[in-house]
């Protein structure tokens, strides 16, 4: 039987069909199926193997004790859409309705989907940085929208202003931003973030922002919402959750404020994706937000400490390594060691070190992706033992 619908563009967008047309696997699930087949230390997937903060997993327990297990409301509980407006104005000076303003999604990923959804129509034109992550190919693809985008060039990843001027047009109704960014772990500049802001106003364009790192900052880099930028909160959704700041990703718990019109727009397109989700988690991620800022520091400082290990590693090894300014990756350059194409090293890995990552070419295009068809993405997220003993196989490599 054969099969057609919108699952071929999103299929298509994500880099998921095989040379036949048929449906494929991410390069994701066969690294992670093969740190599983030969017990390689997996630093290709992008989640915590340590608990978050004890007062927010205590406050999922209590609402699971309390009875709080039925659906929750459709736009997500008081005291979550509460907490995160408060934590919009608190770290950011951002006013938001927690009413009219705040949607409560199934992690930041369903909220990219219900807001592309909503707000893309087919042949709409949606601008990305690349390397981009993976979703954002497959949710364009979904929404009938055409993918264009501004390449982040090793080593620094920094775009150039007028590959972004170039991407930006009338047909442009989305420009999606990341920052801080997955994969690189690049924070924007202003003058970055200024541009998008006046390209958008200059365009009519939607601005979407994917913040989920927005807490996890290293050294002295700083994360600027655009929304708070002059002339961007009316025509900005900004995307964020929980799942990264306290290592619960598995809860799903994200959320996006934005004016109200576009808000509305989106939840019509939500209801009919997951409805609702996570009821007694979302007390607990909105404990989570208001914790002092002591904790936050204090978990950026942790993530921080586990990136050394982990550069240490892949310096000892030869690697050569953007140190990332935030998030959970690192980005290492195969090439002193002799190899030049990453998912070929990422496939040998576990023979040669007993250590799983990820092509950054799997975050690409064909276009970008012979350019950065060295670079490999590793994850620190993992506890100390674990990037230890990752560091100490990866050593290894390079005496080979």
């Amino acid at each position: 039987m054969t099969t057609t619908g919108p699952w071929r563009r999103a299929a298509a967008g994500a880099g998921l069909l095989a040379p036949d047309g048929t449906p494929g696997t991410t390069i994701f699930a066969e690294m992670s199926a093969l740190a599983t087949a030969t017990g390689a230390i997996n630093l290709g997937q992008g989640f915590p193997d340590t608990d978050g903060p004890a007062e927010v997993l205590a406050a999922a327990r209590d609402a699971i004790a309390a009875g709080l297990n039925q659906y929750p409301p459709g736009r997500g509980t008081d005291p979550l859409r509460r907490a995160i407006a408060a934590h919009q104005q608190r770290w950011y000076g951002l006013g938001v309705d927690p009413e009219r303003e705040v949607l409560v999604t199934a992690g930041a990923t369903e909220a990219l989907a219900a807001t592309l959804l909503a707000l893309v129509e087919p042949g709409d034109e949606v601008v990305t940085f690349e390397p981009y992550y993976d979703a954002y190919g497959a949710l364009i693809g979904l929404a009938g929208g055409v993918h264009r985008t501004v390449p982040l060039r090793w080593p620094d990843f920094r775009p150039d202003l007028a590959e972004l001027d170039a991407a930006v047009t009338d047909r442009t109704r989305v420009i999606l931003v990341n920052s801080p960014h997955n994969p690189t772990g690049a924070v924007l500049e202003a003058a970055v973030l200024e541009r998008i802001v006046a390209l958008a106003i200059r365009h009519d364009a939607v601005i979407v922002t994917d913040e989920v790192y927005e807490h996890l900052l290293f050294d002295s880099a700083r994360h600027t919402p655009i929304a708070s930028l002059p002339g961007a909160a009316d025509r900005t959704v900004s995307i964020s959750s929980g799942g990264k700041t306290f290592s619960t990703t598995g809860w799903k718990i994200g959320w996006l404020t934005g004016p109200s019109d576009l808000v509305a727009a989106i939840v019509a397109v939500k209801q009919y994706l997951t409805y609702v989700n996570g009821a007694p988690f979302q007390p607990a991620i909105a404990v989570g937000l208001g914790l002092p800022d002591a904790v936050f520091a204090g978990i950026a400082a942790n993530l921080a400490a586990r990136r050394e290990q982990l550069l240490a590693g892949l310096t000892a090894a030869g690697f050569g390594v953007s140190v990332p300014q935030a998030g959970y990756f690192v980005v290492a350059d195969a090439r002193p060691l002799g190899f030049t194409d990453g998912a070929e090293l990422c496939r040998r890995l576990p023979e040669l070190a007993g250590v799983v990552g990820v092509p950054v070419s799997a975050f690409c295009g064909p276009a970008l992706a012979d350019e950065v068809r060295p670079l490999v993405r590793f994850a620190f997220c993992k506890s100390e033992p674990v990037l230890a003993e990752a560091a100490h196989r990866l050593a290894a490599l390079g005496r080979r």
